[in-house]
C-alpha cells in the first residue's frame, strides 16, 4: 500500500446513560453517523472490527446495517478493546487487501463498579477477598504510592477533575457537562482515599465508529486528510506495576506497558512528545492522567505538580490533555472509550471543537488507552 492510512469518517453516540437504547443500537447510531460523515454507504465497507465488553457481539449489528456479507471480526481486549479494533483495522488497510473499512466500539454497563473476577486474570482468590479486584481500591493504593514517591499533592488530583468537567461543558457527547469547583471536588464524599467521588469515572454507555481508508481512497472521497501515523498495542514487560498486579517486584521494572507502547508509537511516527499538539490520556481516575503524563513521555515523574498548577494541560496550555473531559466526564464504556479519544482527536485536527477547540490549528494528536492486566494502546494522528 502506498501512502498513509487515513480516518475519513467519524461518528459517536453520546456517552452516559441512555435508557431504552441498547449498547448495540448505540454502536449502530455511531456507524451511520460515520458513514454519513465519510460520504459512503454501508455496502462500500469492505471489513469491520468491533469491540464490546458487556453489550453483546458487535458483528450482530449487520442485521441493522445490512446483510452485505461483509467480513466482521469481534475484538475483546478489556479496556484496550477499542484501541485493538483500530489497530487491527489499520493493519487490514496496510496489508493492501482493502481500501476502506470500519472500527467500531460500544458498551452499556450496569451501574456500579466493574465486576472483575480473579480467575479471569489468573489471580488467586485471596486477591479478590482482599478487595483489590475493586478497581477503585487498587488505583487508590497505586496513586498513594506514586504521590509519596514523587511529591504529588491531593490538590493536583483535584485540578485534573476540575479541568475535565470544565472541558466537557463544550463537548456535546460528554456525560457530565457541569463545572465542579476544586473545593467541591476535594471535599466530596471519599470513595477510596485519596479519591473523592468526583475523582473517578463511571462505567457508563456509548458508541464510537471510525472509518479508515487508504490515502488514495481518502482523496477520492474529498475528505480532510487525517493520517494515522502510528497505532501500537503492547502488553506488560517484566516487573512493571500494572492494574491487578498482586505485588510490587523488588527493584521494580525498567518500563511499563504504556511506556513501551508510547516509545514505539513515537518511533513509528518519526516524532517525539514535544511535537504533540493535543493529547487524550487514559484518566479512569485523576491519578491515571497524572501518571500517564509521565509514562507517555510528556514530562518527568513529579513535574505534574507544576504542570497542573500552571495550567499547562488546559485547552490553551502547552499540551492540552483530555479536551472533551476524558473518562472522568464521559464515563468509560469499555468497547467505545479508546475510540472516543481518537474521535476527539479527529475533531480537534479538523478544527471542529467549538468551545473546546485547541487554538493554533493543531497538526498532531495523541491518544492513549490503558487497562487490565497491563495493556496499553497508543495512536498518533497528523493532518
Amino acid at each position: 500500500m502506498s501512502g498513509d492510512v487515513c480516518i475519513v469518517g467519524v461518528g459517536i453516540h453520546p456517552f452516559g446513560r441512555t435508557d431504552g437504547v441498547s449498547g448495540l443500537d448505540q454502536g449502530v447510531f455511531a456507524v451511520r453517523q460515520a458513514l454519513a460523515d465519510a460520504g459512503v454507504e454501508w455496502a462500500d465497507i469492505q471489513f469491520a472490527y468491533g469491540g464490546s465488553d458487556a453489550a453483546g457481539n458487535p458483528d450482530t449489528m449487520v442485521e441493522r446495517l445490512g446483510l452485505t456479507g461483509v467480513q466482521f471480526i469481534n475484538v475483546r481486549n478489556g479496556c484496550a478493546a477499542g484501541g485493538s479494533a483500530l489497530f487491527s483495522a489499520q493493519m487490514a488497510i496496510k496489508s493492501g487487501e482493502f481500501e476502506i473499512g470500519l472500527a467500531v466500539g460500544f458498551d452499556k454497563h450496569p451501574r456500579g463498579a466493574f465486576n472483575a473476577l480473579p480467575s479471569e486474570y489468573n489471580l488467586p482468590e485471596w486477591y479478590g477477598d482482599a478487595g483489590y479486584m475493586v478497581t477503585t481500591q487498587f488505583f487508590a493504593n497505586k496513586i498513594m504510592r506514586y504521590m509519596h514517591l514523587h511529591g504529588i499533592s491531593r490538590t493536583t488530583l483535584g485540578r485534573v477533575a476540575e479541568k475535565a468537567f470544565r472541558n466537557a461543558v463544550h463537548a456535546p457527547h460528554a456525560w457530565r457537562r457541569e463545572p465542579v469547583s476544586l473545593d467541591d471536588i476535594l471535599e466530596g464524599a471519599m470513595v477510596s482515599d485519596p479519591y473523592s467521588k468526583y475523582m473517578f469515572c463511571s462505567p457508563a454507555e456509548g458508541g464510537v465508529a471510525l472509518i479508515l481508508a487508504t490515502e488514495k481512497k481518502a482523496r477520492e472521497l474529498g475528505k480532510p486528510i487525517v493520517r494515522l501515523k502510528a497505532a501500537t498495542m503492547r502488553t506488560r514487560p517484566p516487573k512493571s506495576f500494572e492494574v491487578f498486579a498482586p505485588s510490587v517486584d523488588i527493584g521494580g521494572g525498567t518500563a511499563t506497558a504504556t511506556q513501551i507502547a508510547s516509545a514505539d508509537a513515537f518511533r513509528m511516527a518519526g516524532i517525539g512528545p514535544e511535537d504533540i499538539a493535543v493529547a487524550q490520556l487514559q484518566d479512569t481516575e485523576c491519578g491515571a492522567e497524572i501518571m500517564h503524563m509521565a509514562e507517555n513521555g510528556f514530562c518527568k515523574d513529579g513535574e505534574q505538580e507544576r504542570w497542573l498548577a500552571e495550567g499547562l494541560t488546559e485547552i490553551g496550555g502547552r499540551l492540552p490533555v483530555n479536551t472533551d473531559g476524558g473518562c472522568l466526564a464521559c464515563g468509560e464504556p469499555i468497547g467505545a472509550s479508546g475510540l472516543r479519544q481518537v474521535y476527539e482527536n479527529v475533531v480537534q485536527l479538523r478544527g471542529d471543537g467549538g468551545g473546546r477547540q485547541v487554538p493554533g490549528a493543531p497538526k498532531t494528536a495523541y491518544s492513549h488507552v490503558y487497562g487490565a492486566p497491563g495493556v496499553s494502546a497508543v495512536t498518533i494522528l497528523e493532518r
